[in-house]
C-alpha cells in the first residue's frame, strides 16, 4: 500500500513555477528539489517529470493571468476604455516593482520557438485566451460608440497582449514606472485613433 502524500500539490506547483519563471525549461531537477523540498523520486511520482511539472505550472499561471485580466476588465461601472486604461496603468505599477518576477506565461512566450511543439502550442493558447478577454472589452467599447465601427477588435486585442507582455519584460530589465506608464498611455492613444508620439 503506497504511503500517503505529505505535501500539498498546489504548493509544490507554486514553488516550481517560481523556479521555471526564473530559469525556464533550463531549470534543473536540483533547482526544483531545493525549491519544493521534495526528492527527485517524489517529483517524478507526483508529476511525471520536469517537463510535466513545467506544463502543470504553466497551466496554473495561465489560469491566474486570465483571472486577473478578466477581473480588471470586468464590468465595474466604468466604461470599457476606462477599464482598459486603469488596467494598463496598474500593469505599469506592478511591472516596475523591483521584486516582481516575470510570469511563467511570459517566460514561456520568450522561450517559444514557434514550431509545432507543446511549448509553442501552450503559449499560443495563452495568447489567444488573454486576447479573447481584451476583445470582449473592446467589442463593448465599439458597441458603446467609443471605438469606430471598422475597428479591428481582434488585432487590437492581440496588440494589448503584446504591449503588456513587453511591459512585463521591460520592468524585469529595470525600466522604471515613469517609462512604463508612458508606454501604457501611448498604447492607449491607438484606441483614440492617434499615432504614437502625436
Amino acid at each position: 500500500m503506497p504511503r500517503p502524500r505529505k505535501f500539498v500539490e498546489s504548493d509544490v506547483v507554486s514553488s516550481a513555477s517560481e523556479v521555471f519563471a526564473a530559469h525556464g525549461l533550463a531549470a534543473t531537477l536540483d533547482d526544483l528539489v531545493r525549491a519544493t523540498g521534495l526528492g527527485k523520486q517524489s517529483l517524478y511520482n507526483a508529476f511525471g517529470g520536469k517537463r510535466e511539472l513545467f506544463f502543470r505550472a504553466l497551466s496554473e499561471d495561465r489560469k491566474e493571468a486570465t483571472r486577473a485580466v478578466s477581473e480588471a476588465l470586468g464590468h465595474d461601472g466604468a466604461s470599457p476604455l476606462e477599464r482598459i486604461r486603469g488596467h494598463m496603468l496598474r500593469m505599469a505599477i506592478e511591472f516596475s516593482s523591483s521584486d516582481r518576477r516575470v510570469s511563467l506565461t511570459t517566460r514561456a512566450l520568450v522561450e517559444s520557438t514557434g514550431e509545432e511543439d507543446p511549448l509553442s502550442t501552450a503559449t499560443k493558447a495563452s495568447i489567444e485566451q488573454l486576447a479573447g478577454i481584451y476583445a470582449q472589452c473592446l467589442e463593448h467599447a465599439r458597441e458603446n460608440g467609443d471605438l469606430p465601427e471598422d475597428a479591428n477588435v481582434q488585432s487590437l486585442a492581440v496588440y494589448f497582449v503584446a504591449i503588456t507582455r513587453g511591459m512585463e519584460l521591460l520592468g524585469r530589465a529595470g525600466v522604471g514606472r515613469a517609462v512604463l506608464t508612458a508606454v501604457a498611455l501611448d498604447a492607449l492613444r491607438v484606441l483614440h485613433g492617434q499615432r504614437m508620439g502625436d
